[in-house]
């Protein structure tokens, strides 16, 4: 979400005539987008901005803004008090407020001749759009679109209600409008986001699911030569039949499904508020897995959670090994302010027994991804070009597995089909097969 968010204030600044600077040191406008789900994230924002203000102090004319999670929907005086240094603070998916500063230090004749340009280009844009920013034009194969903004469900340990509002579902008529654009900018694969996307128009009365944005989304795909279609993050509660069939007939629609977990022990998820058992989260993925052939299945944990036992992560533990999901977005607990277990819970496991506990669970996956990425040994398998990488070319496979391969033709944006030689936990090498046509090479067929 903070990527599409940046590449949203980007093209902003791009649009009052600014333009991306090579490197810091040359920008005259600095923003952090922060993120807070954990304290290693909060204290590495606080990290970098403490750096900009000896920056700002050396030069007052350089421009600092702050944006994401650690402004929030509510403003904060204690953190105007903190950060008495920076200009401008930004809500999340808010880019108005550093557009607005900007413009207050406009001439009247420059803020008139954007004014023109701007309706100049609203001819051309319609409600939705995004015009990628200069340097991502023509380079990104792969983007997000935020589909639901905020969230209401609450559960004890997230910070994102507080920080990011109430659930808030986007228009079909502007989400249509954002995946064309990046579709006509060479943009060939999206992912619809939302922290619960399975609750997209659930504050809409009688509005479409997530479902039906789905198939409305692939017709424009069909229209517009957009190759793949992902989106995250469910959750276990409100993942539907509808859904999963939907996913199973579009072909579009890739077959990869985000469903956290956050543990395997009933009384842990009850403390946290997820609203599952372990034995329906068991049964939601053999239905996953049932429903949409060759499907991967992408989970959290979280370790160390509020009253966490050694028998309770061992549990973790135990389903993980037995469901061997395809990835584990793995996290330590970090209490964070204004949740129910900050409030009411105590962060009772050492830091050391978390450390453990992460490393345990790291280990197994290791083994776990390396056994189902052996199983590809010696197929053909289709891979989503998005760029180079260490001299080699870098893309994904439906189930949003990496796939490295060596070729001197130029295979960016380009769907290809990889056999492959080697793999391991994290990625897989391939290499083309040898009737494969280069994409900058005409394919001639003789006939006699």
């Amino acid at each position: 979400m903070n990527t599409a968010d940046s590449q949203r204030l980007a093209s902003e600044l791009e649009r009052l005539g600014h333009r991306a600077a090579d490197t810091p040191d040359e920008a005259d406008i600095y923003v952090v987008n922060t993120c807070v789900v954990r304290q290693s994230a909060e204290d590495k924002a606080f990290g970098r901005l403490s750096e900009l203000a000896q920056i700002k102090k050396e030069q007052p004319n350089k421009i600092i803004g702050v944006m994401g999670c650690m402004v929030g929907v509510r403003d904060s005086l204690a953190l105007r008090k903190r950060l008495p240094y920076v200009d401008v603070f930004l809500p999340p998916s808010e880019p108005q407020p550093m557009v607005d500063f900007l413009r207050s230090r406009m001439t009247e004749d420059e803020v008139l001749a954007r004014e023109q340009a701007e309706r100049e280009q609203r001819d051309q844009i319609q409600d939705g759009d995004l015009i990628l920013p200069e340097r991502e034009l023509g380079n990104l194969v792969s983007a997000h679109v935020p589909v639901v903004y905020g969230c209401s469900h609450a559960c004890t340990f997230c910070i994102i209600p507080f920080r990011r509002g109430v659930e808030r579902s986007r228009s079909v008529g502007e989400i249509v409008g954002h995946v064309r654009s990046l579709a006509r900018q060479g943009v060939k694969e999206v992912t619809l986001l939302g922290q619960i996307v399975d609750r997209y128009g659930k504050d809409i009365p009688d509005g479409p699911d997530l479902a039906d944005l789905l198939r409305i989304v692939h017709n424009v795909a069909e229209e517009t030569g957009l190759e793949r279609i992902r989106f995250l993050t469910s959750h276990p509660n409100w993942m539907t039949d509808k859904l999963l069939e939907t996913v199973a007939e579009l072909p579009r629609v890739m077959p990869q499904i985000e469903v956290p977990v956050q543990a395997g022990d009933d009384e842990v998820l009850e403390r946290m508020k997820r609203g599952y058992t372990v034995e329906q989260y068991r049964r939601l993925v053999e239905k996953i897995r049932r429903t949409i052939p060759d499907v991967a299945v992408h989970t959290d944990i979280i370790v160390g959670f509020c009253g966490e036992t050694e028998a309770q992560f061992q549990n973790t533990y135990d389903l993980l090994a037995d469901l061997k999901l395809d990835k584990v977005h793995l996290a330590r607990y970090s209490p964070r302010p204004h949740t129910v277990s900050a409030r009411r819970m105590k962060d009772d496991v050492p830091e050391e027994e978390k450390r453990r506990r992460f490393a345990l669970l790291e280990e197994l996956q290791a083994r776990i991804l390396a056994e189902l990425n052996s199983r590809s040994l010696g197929k053909t398998v289709q891979v989503l070009v998005e760029d180079k990488h260490k001299g080699k070319w870098r893309g994904r496979t439906p189930q949003n597995k990496l796939v490295f391969f060596e070729d001197s033709g130029d295979w960016r944006g380009k769907l290809v089909d990889v056999e492959i030689v080697w793999t391991g936990p994290w990625s897989m090498q391939g290499r083309l097969p040898s009737a494969e046509a280069r994409p900058d090479e005409p394919l001639v067929v003789m006939a006699g």
